[in-house]
């Protein structure tokens, strides 16, 4: 990249659905010099992680926290439970659905991907006809995303569980939470997921390099059992050296750091309220969209994500160069169009570290790049999320 030789005043807006923002308070957390990771200093730290994590993802199970991407823990969840040939149920939700379906394919698993118009979630009664026509038990499992980050999609995951439930079937249920995990409420024990795949740096406020597998005691039995190759995701190894608070291979010491700070301050903040901000953060975007006479992608408002919203351009105009307008001028990153919906929709990133005023700058960024382009768009949306917010 080369370096421009214009100064920008002022902090740059990050409004892309990840990575977010990381607080101050993170970063100061990983400015310390390096450990030895198999002494007694990280052994408390990483002990001290590994009880806290279980708090965010509303489980007694066991985590296991890889140095890797979120596309990592979607290929663990794979490698450690299934069988080369496995039948797997999948819902073309979005591009990252379709990642982890064709991560899927490359082990050599039978998926049944039910198509999508990138428009709605994973259908819960989808789930319970093809389980119930399912007698002879060949589906293994039921993998959703449970926020698409490219859509801003929310599946209705308690929903998936009571049809699993319905049908009595045996198939392992595991949700891909990246986008959604400490932004709204997400049960993994309560509502019996399997194998649950996070990823550090979107609500959880810290820098991207840390992954997660939460993982479930029927899980656990299937991994006895899983022929697919694994080395570097292996779970045995890695819960076997957590036991003692160590790893098998040298950890992420310094993002470590920053996770341990970010969780403490979402528990400070308390999860609930966590939540009721995400809410009410996504609600004063979608009241924008609406007074801006805009379409927001995903169709049915129980399905719209609390941490991601995107936006459709009317045919005929480019999502990117909207983005680029409001980025050259304006100093704002907003998420761009990923693979079908590239150049129709743009994205607005309303999770972490988030306030209203941070909010309310990124939808007048937004506002006045809609006015530059020359896209077809009715004015005051900013003014309607404003009032909402100030009540």
């Amino acid at each position: 990249m080369t370096k421009s030789n214009t100064y920008k005043a002022g902090r740059h807006f990050l409004s892309v659905p990840g990575p977010t923002n990381i607080p101050d308070r993170v970063l100061q957390a990983m400015a310390f010099p390096a450990m030895d990771h198999r002494g007694p200093d990280f052994q408390n730290l990483s002990n001290n992680i590994l009880k806290k994590i279980k708090l965010i993802f509303k489980s007694e199970d066991p985590v296991v926290i890889f140095p890797s991407a979120g596309t990592g823990a979607m290929e663990a969840s794979l490698a450690n439970t299934l069988n080369e040939g496995d039948k797997i149920l999948m819902f073309e939700t979005g591009h990252f659905a379709t990642e982890w379906c064709q991560a899927a394919r490359r082990y050599k698993l039978n998926v049944d991907f039910v198509p999508g118009d990138w428009r709605t979630g994973a259908d819960p009664k989808i789930v319970e006809k093809k389980l119930r026509e399912d007698k002879n038990h060949e589906i293994k499992a039921v993998l959703v995303t449970h926020n698409e980050t490219s859509t801003g999609i929310k599946s209705q995951v308690e929903e998936v569980r009571k049809a699993i439930d319905s049908t009595n079937h045996p198939a392992l249920f595991m949700v891909d939470t990246i986008s959604s995990l400490g932004s709204y409420n997400y049960e993994h024990q309560k509502w019996k997921v399997d194998v649950t795949v996070g990823g550090s740096q979107k609500g959880l406020m810290s820098p991207p390099g840390l992954s997660f597998n939460a993982i479930s005691p029927k899980a656990l039995e299937a991994y006895k059992k899983s022929n697919l190759t694994k080395s570097y995701f292996d779970w045995g190894q890695m819960l076997e050296n957590n036991k003692g608070g160590f790893y098998p291979y040298t950890p992420a010491v310094n993002l470590m750091y920053a996770l341990n700070e970010a969780v403490d301050m979402l528990l400070e903040e308390g999860l609930e309220n966590v939540f009721k901000r995400h809410k009410r953060h996504a609600d004063a975007t979608r009241i924008a969209v609406e007074a801006w006479g805009l379409e927001i992608l995903a169709k049915n408002p129980i399905e719209r994500s609390d941490s991601i919203t995107a936006i459709m351009v009317p045919d005929g105009y480019d999502s990117d160069s909207l983005r680029k307008i409001i980025y050259d001028n304006y100093n704002m990153s907003l998420g761009t169009g990923l693979n079908k919906v590239k150049g129709k929709v743009f994205r607005i990133g309303h999770m972490g570290d988030l306030n209203d005023l941070t909010l309310a700058g990124t939808l007048s960024g937004v506002e006045m790049g809609l006015k530059q382009s020359g896209i077809p768009f009715k004015k005051g949306g900013v003014m309607a999320a404003l009032d909402f917010l100030s009540k």
